[in-house]
């Protein structure tokens, strides 16, 4: 979402650092400062957010867990184990089980949010007796991301007459221009996780995990590794994140390019989205999703649309053109459908993880864009309110029936 797409709204991880074998003390760095994500958490929204949910009491939690680790060993278990703990949580406030915590509506994705910076702050400014080099600490908070994010918990039961759908989601963003933004994505993750919905083919179960808005974790390949292993076994797939105002879009094109707008650290990156095999990277990939059948069905209550529409440089031409009907032959993306940002990104590299598994012409798979989850008319200060709420409610009941259809068009 560069300067152009900022009025879309739209969204759009982690290390790639195995776990690695302690070392000597000595060889111990200095633990370094939050990040400027992490520093977000001291103002009040996020502290009211945490505490209206009950998620106020994750961070201290782990904190007690790592002063009690003697070894690198356990301080890993301590985080895998937390942050696996903290998602199942997240899943099971918003699915309504166990107590809400607090006064905040369950379907709320935030605690999720601010809980884990809490816990990632608390790995990052760690020191412990025995020290820690900067490798074992990058891969406690690798760990502690790809936990926490529901990404090395996709699993489907055994057996056949089961459709499987795979629904990623991501982190609130723009949070400089307001930090009690949700995201409706990540809070239909959280809702759909784990669950069945009933087609006229039968069951069909979705598995769900939640990205970050950084652009370094999606250089660092996190995408791919966590729906390599799962994209060969699924029925369907669609990666998810705000959009526009009042409106759903399925995304035709995905562009490779990033446009600059900053991500959650305050940074920005320009240029061409990083992947393996650059020599046979292509400019555009395609979405495989049922869109006729989507675009044509009743969902709710945000009309739904097939998005054509791109941004490109012209074959032999230097300057960037908006293409209508998509991209022309021999041409250099500037933006897909769904932008420059994160949530083009992550669309570009989950399609064009399905086409190098050679999927493209068995595995439905694309982009949804949602609404902009819009707080109630008048409200500048409050953390929620019943518009905002019944917004976002519609919109996860929106995202649920727009799968139904897909897994039925397929």
């Amino acid at each position: 979402m560069n300067s152009l797409r900022v009025r879309l709204g739209v969204l759009g991880l982690a290390l790639l650092t195995g776990f690695t074998t302690p070392t000597a003390a000595s060889a111990a760095q200095a633990a370094p400062s939050p990040t400027v994500e992490e520093q977000r958490l001291g103002r009040a929204a996020p502290q009211e957010i945490l505490r209206r949910s009950g998620f106020d009491t994750v961070a201290p939690g782990l904190a007690r867990a790592l002063e009690a680790a003697r070894s690198y060993g356990e301080a890993r278990r301590a985080v895998t184990r937390e942050g696996a703990r903290l998602w199942q949580r997240a899943v099971d406030r918003v699915q309504g089980r166990g107590p809400a915590g607090g006064d905040l509506s369950r379907d709320d994705d935030r605690p999720l949010y601010w809980a884990r910076l809490g816990m990632t702050r608390e790995v990052r400014t760690w020191e412990p007796e025995f020290g820690l080099t900067d490798g074992q600490r990058a891969a406690l908070l690798d760990g502690l991301e790809r936990a926490s994010r529901g990404q090395d918990t996709i699993g489907y039961p055994q057996g056949k007459g089961l459709k499987r759908i795979l629904l990623t989601g991501f982190d609130p963003f723009t949070l400089d221009r307001d930090i009690r933004i949700s995201n409706p994505s990540g809070a239909t993750a959280l809702a759909l996780d784990g669950t069945v919905i009933e087609t006229a083919d039968g069951p069909a179960r979705i598995e769900t995990a939640v990205f970050p808005v950084r652009w370094q974790d999606f250089a660092d390949r996190t995408v791919e590794r966590a729906l390599r292993p799962h994209l060969p076994k699924v029925d369907l797939f669609t990666t998810v994140s705000q959009g526009r105002v009042g409106r759903f879009d399925i995304e035709r094109t995905n562009g490779a390019w990033r446009g600059g707008f900053e991500d959650n650290d305050n940074v920005g990156r320009t240029g061409t989205v990083p992947v393996s095999a650059p020599a046979s990277q292509p400019q555009w990939t395609t979405t495989t999703l049922p869109y006729a059948a989507i675009t044509a069905a009743q969902t709710g209550r945000f009309p739904v649309y097939d998005n054509t529409s791109v941004t490109e440089i012209p074959a032999g031409g230097t300057e960037p053109v908006v293409r209508p009907d998509g991209p022309t032959p021999g041409s250099t993306a500037r933006a897909g459908g769904g932008g420059d940002y994160l949530s083009n990104e992550i669309a570009y590299r989950a399609t064009l993880l399905r086409d190098r598994l050679g999927l493209h012409g068995t595995l439905p798979g694309g982009h949804v864009h949602t609404p902009v989850l819009q707080f109630g008319a008048g409200n500048t200060t409050e953390v929620t309110d019943p518009e905002f709420v019944r917004n976002r409610l519609d919109i996860i009941a929106q995202v649920r029936a727009i799968l139904r259809v897909a897994a039925e068009a397929s």
